[in-house]
This record gives C-alpha cells, sequence and structure tokens, in this order.
C-alpha cells in the first residue's frame, strides 16, 4: 500500500530545500573556520553555532519527508564559495543566503497553498518565522558592523564585536513580540 502524502513537486522541492539546508550549514561551517583563522573566535563561535541550526532545518526537513511517507533524496552540496575578504563581507554574505533561503521557503509555502496541502503548509510554517528570525539577526549584525565602520572597522571596534559575539543570543527580538511594554 502507499503511504506517500506527498505530491511529487512538493517531495522534489522538499528534498531541493533539504540539500538548501545542507548547503546554509556549509556556508556557515567555511565562514566559521575562516573567522577562527583570522583570530574572531567569537564571530567563529557564533557562526558554528549557526551551522548547527542549519543541519538541524535540513534534519528537520528529511524527518518530514519521511514522515509524509515520500522518499527522501539526498544529493551532492554545492561548493560554499569563496572565503569572505572581511568581517562586513562575511556577514553581507550571510544576510545574502538567508535571504535566498527565505525566497525557497516562500515557494513552498506558496506550492502547499495551491496544492492544499495543509499538513505541509502549516509544518512550514515554523521555518517562515525561523526565516524571519535569522534576517533580522543578520540586519542587526550589518548594522553593528556598519557603526564600526563597515570595510573600514578599525581593529578596537571588531574585537568588541568579537567579544559581543561570543555569548550573543543565537535568536533575535521579532516584530510580533514586542510590546509596548517590552519593546
Amino acid at each position: 500500500m502507499d503511504t506517500n502524502r506527498l505530491s511529487p513537486t512538493l517531495a522534489k522541492i522538499l528534498n531541493e530545500q533539504m540539500t538548501n539546508e545542507a548547503h546554509n550549514a556549509q556556508i556557515y561551517l567555511s565562514y566559521a573556520s575562516w573567522a577562527s583563522e583570522q583570530g574572531y573566535d567569537g564571530i567563529a563561535n557564533f557562526l558554528f553555532r549557526h551551522e548547527n541550526e542549519e543541519r538541524n532545518h535540513m534534519m528537520k526537513i528529511l524527518e518530514y519527508i519521511l514522515k509524509r511517507g515520500a522518499k527522501v533524496v539526498v544529493t551532492a552540496i554545492p561548493d560554499p564559495g569563496p572565503d569572505p575578504k572581511s568581517v562586513n563581507d562575511c556577514f553581507e554574505k550571510v544576510y545574502k543566503s538567508e535571504v535566498e533561503n527565505t525566497s525557497n521557503i516562500y515557494r513552498i509555502v506558496e506550492m502547499s497553498m495551491a496544492e492544499k496541502d495543509w499538513a505541509t503548509w502549516n509544518f512550514m510554517q515554523w521555518f517562515v518565522k525561523e526565516q524571519t528570525e535569522e534576517e533580522t539577526l543578520a540586519i542587526d549584525l550589518l548594522d553593528k558592523i556598519k557603526i564600526a565602520g563597515g570595510e573600514k572597522a578599525t581593529d578596537s571596534a571588531l574585537y568588541a564585536l568579537n567579544k559581543e559575539m561570543e555569548t550573543k543570543p543565537d535568536e533575535a527580538v521579532l516584530a510580533q513580540d514586542v510590546t509596548v511594554d517590552k519593546p
């Protein structure tokens, strides 16, 4: 008996997203290694934590595909690309990667809505919120780097940012969680 509850198109796009999440993990791993080599251990720590988060996203999708009775297709992960040229470049690339990932998530949401696959639509809402958080976190970091001087940030500003990143929370405050009492 066939127990697959995913259409071929949704199974295909979910498998592609699983690979995208693995690719994003490789990007974070690559950038974390670069940051560590440059002596930015706090920034590296932050990026290594996010690498692990991306792998968890990959596993969530893998498990969902399996639990819906479809086939998981594991494919090669694309190369993460060249090392960043600077801390500013690193986080600009992180932001770009997260925006691309958000677009991919939205495509799956749109497709699940069009197919009236409400289970997949509901499953993907967690990723929609997660991407809002990831983009907000990247924007917040880019703002800090901009204040520090962007590409021309001084060593002391980068040192302070590096120290802060050692303990920076992995979550960002989202607009939907803000109140008058808790801005």
